[in-house]
């Protein structure tokens, strides 16, 4: 084990955080109008009176581009915490897919699938994990690795308990938040401290995210009067229903 030197850790978020914002850049920038409104349920809109076309873009867009910046924020944080390990516990990629941290610690080995925060997964995914970590078991098994193995879901926040992280059903561990950082790391405060570094250029970036998506906003407002409203100015609706509904 290496003492993980902060600065090192500092040093990676600054040189790595823009790949989050260019990435939720670009998808602001690519974001096309039939795209978003086929990924919505039209039938809430009027369901809850919404009569202008400023209301179904502003729905739209806020859920839409929360749940994409969740997903990059979620992917650009899972390499974070396999770069502390590596520093801390020469942690390697494991040769399962879907085993990001292949790492020994006190005489255990540790499989651990990182997610970004604990509700990540339905019933068939969660199926899954639990069959790569079997897979990941019987290969170590068949290498003559006579060691302790514990397989772990990471989650990168949220909160869990000693005493409630052991799953009987695919004899795993979960474990979120500080527990996590702290097992990947060997600092228990380590999940306080990581928030610092990450606002690196923060404001600047956040900037120029706003002024794309404000034009973003007009462009889609243009195009959805032209294409989905009648003459009075009213939403067609049934117009709408069809583009995101219809089997044709």
């Amino acid at each position: 084990m290496n003492k993980l030197n902060l600065d090192d850790v500092t040093q990676y978020v600054e040189n790595h955080i823009g790949e989050f914002h260019d990435k939720r850049l670009a998808k602001v920038n690519n974001i096309k109008l039939k795209d978003v409104l086929k990924a919505k349920n039209p039938y809430m809109f009027k369901a809850k009176n919404v009569t202008s076309a400023s209301q179904i873009i502003d729905g739209i867009l806020s859920a839409y581009i929360s749940s994409s910046e969740e997903g990059i924020f979620g992917n650009w944080l899972e390499r974070l915490a396999i770069f502390i390990n590596q520093k801390v516990y020469n942690g390697q990629k494991a040769a399962v897919d879907g085993i990001d941290l292949d790492f020994n610690r006190d005489g255990v080995r540790y499989l651990v699938a990182i997610k970004s925060g604990p509700k990540w997964g339905n019933d068939s995914q969660i199926k899954k994990l639990i069959d790569q970590f079997s897979t990941a078991r019987r290969r170590l098994a068949t290498s003559g690795a006579h060691v302790q193995v514990v397989c772990v879901n990471g989650c990168c926040y949220g909160q869990s308990r000693q005493s409630s992280e052991y799953k009987a059903k695919g004899d795993y561990y979960k474990m979120c938040g500080q527990r996590f950082w702290e097992l990947i790391s060997g600092e228990a405060d380590l999940y306080i401290k990581l928030i610092e570094p990450l606002g690196h250029e923060a404001e600047e970036k956040n900037q120029a995210f706003l002024e794309s998506y404000n034009n973003l906003k007009n462009r889609l407002e243009r195009e959805f009067l032209n294409e989905f409203t009648a003459a009075d100015g009213s939403i067609d609706w049934a117009k709408l229903v069809r583009l995101n509904s219809s089997f044709g």
